[in-house]
């Protein structure tokens, strides 16, 4: 590895930004046309693709909107900072957690084959709650916003750095772009362009490692020159690793796929025999995603990339940095920028059509029972508008992003197990649920703050399985879940044959 020097190469320029970040957003626009002329006909079309989603676009949807930006950056990080034990702890809790989603979302699509959002069935499964309702819709709505906010966060940052952007100027562009395809078909048009942006993803990962390894000389020269520093690097079992990265990271992606809302309005949308094998493959196909990736780490290692002097103490900051500063050509810098920007595009349509199902399900409806099919249909677009927004102005204002994805994920973590218990435990009541989670959240909170986030998470996970299970152990009823088949679609039959319009 020696005789490679790292020089920062100089921006493109921020016409070729702009021309890049509208350029794939184009592409997705005409994708979500021709899903909105074919697909979609009303609001439930739009909140739940009409519960006709295939193999092929569920397995492309979740993939996607599993593939963050930090989808892209972190194996990358990790690798650098622990080595190949940082992969494997990165990469396989990563498929684990979309494919442990399987036994709950068969149960749940079986007894409630109606359902739209998780948060609608924890107001069915304890009658009409509205203070449980209450507390599922808030930690989907924040870490909705949280999500939207981290991809336009790290695309921006990635624009910005190669083109000379302001990051501002990214974030609102990007948002702009992704509002505009995402509101002509909802969640058709956010699993229609998840094909295109799986390709986006997976096979320009493949050339831009290849690219990488073949600029330093190759996978050889790469592994000896890792070997030679010692420290476990080729190990996957550092302990370091796991204690430092891996239980708490396992916890924080399981608690994303079951108390997300993002998978389970793909598990309802989805034909009922494509569910299984829908989850299976959608986590299953991240791996050689992270893996290929991954190897890029072992390029920093390798070159010794200086993390404090030269990614600014920041792991993920790795992937950005090599392919600045190696010489590489324009296309293969172009493509890293494109597999950043289609995991942001992909991920944020994804969260936003989430959105769009949890508004109009659980906050619109129930507020306005007899709302119009016409202004049900513009307040669920005009709900992903604001989200959005909300996440512009957080990347504007320069607020400290730790802060909003600590809060949001210590709420997903504080529903993860009631919610668990409400799915396969019929002695779960109201009052269970919803304690449960209230006083995992404040203890959880209490102990974040002080000492820190993995003392954090093992705490309101703790503290959300015993409190419910005390409280659920003192009621004698049993809740009949066979009485989910009473929830409803938004719609019924009419002159569209099996379409749905809104009564």
């Amino acid at each position: 590895m020696e005789g490679i020097s790292l020089a920062k190469a100089a921006p493109l320029g921020p016409t070729e930004g702009v021309i890049t970040l509208i350029a794939l957003g184009l592409a997705m626009l005409i994708v979500s046309y021709y899903a909105k002329w074919k697909l979609v006909r009303n609001t439930h079309d739009f909140v739940i693709a009409g519960r006709k989603l295939g193999l092929g676009f569920g397995i492309a949807g979740l993939l996607s909107v599993w593939t963050w930006v930090i989808g892209i950056l972190l194996p990358i990080g990790v690798t650098f900072k622990y080595g190949l034990s940082g992969l494997f702890w990165f990469t396989v809790p990563n498929g684990a957690a979309v494919i442990a989603v399987i036994p709950f979302a068969k149960k749940l699509r079986k007894l409630m084959p109606h359902g739209y959002t998780i948060s609608e069935f924890v107001s069915a499964r304890y009658g009409g709650s509205k203070l449980a309702r209450i507390v599922v819709v808030a930690g989907i709505l924040f870490g909705a916003i949280q999500i939207v906010t981290v991809n336009l966060k790290g695309a921006s940052l990635m624009v910005a750095t190669i083109f000379g952007l302001p990051e501002g100027v990214v974030a609102t562009i990007s948002a702009a772009v992704i509002l505009l395809y995402i509101s002509l078909g909802g969640l058709w048009a956010s699993m229609s362009t998840s094909t295109l942006m799986c390709l986006l993803i997976m096979l320009p990962s493949v050339l831009v490692t290849t690219a990488i390894l073949g600029q330093v000389g190759g996978t050889e020269a790469v592994w000896q020159a890792v070997q030679s520093q010692g420290n476990g690097l080729l190990s996957v079992t550092r302990p370091d690793a796991f204690q430092g990265f891996g239980l708490t990271f396992a916890l924080a992606l399981i608690t994303a796929t079951i108390a997300g809302q993002e998978f389970w309005q793909v598990a309802w949308g989805i034909k009922d025999r494509e569910l299984g094998k829908t989850f299976f493959w959608g986590g299953g196909l991240y791996y050689p995603v992270a893996l290929c990736l991954g190897l890029v780490g072992l390029v920093g290692i390798a070159l010794k990339v200086d993390l404090a002097k030269d990614l600014g103490g920041d792991p993920a900051a790795l992937g950005p940095f090599l392919v600045s500063h190696l010489g590489l050509p324009n296309w293969v810098i172009y493509l890293f920028v494109i597999i950043v920007l289609s995991a942001c595009y992909s991920t944020c349509d994804g969260t936003l059509a989430a959105v769009s199902s949890v508004s109009a399900v659980d906050v619109i409806k129930p507020l306005f029972p007899n709302i119009s099919e016409k202004a049900l249909f513009t307040w669920t677009r005009l709900s992903m508008v604001l989200a959005a927004t909300i996440s512009i102005l957080v990347i504007l204002s320069g607020i400290d992003l730790v802060t909003l994805v600590l809060a949001t994920s210590i709420i997903r973590a504080a529903v993860l197990v009631p919610l668990i218990l409400s799915i396969i435990w019929p002695r779960m009541n109201a009052a269970s649920f919803t304690w449960g989670t209230i006083i995992g959240l404040i203890a959880g909170v209490i102990a974040l703050a002080k000492f820190g986030e993995e003392i954090g998470t093992y705490t309101v996970v703790a503290v959300s399985t015993i409190v419910p299970i005390i409280i659920a152990l003192t009621n004698s009823e049993r809740f009949d879940y066979t009485s989910l088949s009473k929830v409803q679609d938004l719609s019924k039959s009419s002159e569209v044959g099996e379409e749905a319009v809104l009564r």
